[in-house]
């Protein structure tokens, strides 16, 4: 894979991304997280204010790094994300791969709680169609990402 553009969606212009832990683990775990889909990025801008920045970058793979690729939701897919966000770190300096909407987050944490069976969760997951995301967790990841441009976005447009 040569070189790609990405989105991040933010409160601010981030030319030098980094790492942050939070209150809450994300579907891949603790990690700068970004998309190949601008209209994506433009949803995690605007959500809380309704106006935010769409920060663009070009990314450079690195076959020196530990990769994991998910090409869509499946099993595996599944119990990485209930482990990261039950707060189970990984050994990966990228992970790439459906994004769990708010619709599939309610049912992942339904499953996490034993309130669906997995089975359940299957059945209620395959009407809903993911979008996609690859999240950074290293300083050698991060390094694979060059700023490019940010500008402003708002609900509005």
């Amino acid at each position: 894979m040569g070189e790609t553009i990405l989105y991040h969606g933010s409160k601010s212009i981030v030319e030098f991304p980094e790492i942050r832990t939070a209150k809450y683990h994300k579907d891949f775990y603790f990690g700068f997280y970004c998309t190949l889909l601008p209209e994506q990025a433009k949803r995690w801008a605007v959500r809380y204010t309704g106006k935010g920045f769409i920060n663009e970058y070009l990314y450079t793979p690195s076959t020196d790094l530990n990769v994991k690729k998910f090409d869509g939701m499946t099993e595996q897919w599944l119990d990485f994300i209930t482990a990261c966000r039950c707060g189970q770190s990984h050994d990966y300096d990228i992970v790439e791969g459906p994004m769990a909407n708010d619709t599939i987050f309610n049912y992942i944490q339904n499953y996490v709680d034993g309130k669906i069976t997995r089975t359940a969760f299957w059945e209620l997951a395959k009407f809903k169609h993911p979008t996609h995301q690859i999240s950074f967790h290293t300083a050698r990841a991060l390094a694979t990402l060059q700023f490019r441009k940010g500008y402003e976005v708002s609900n509005e447009e």
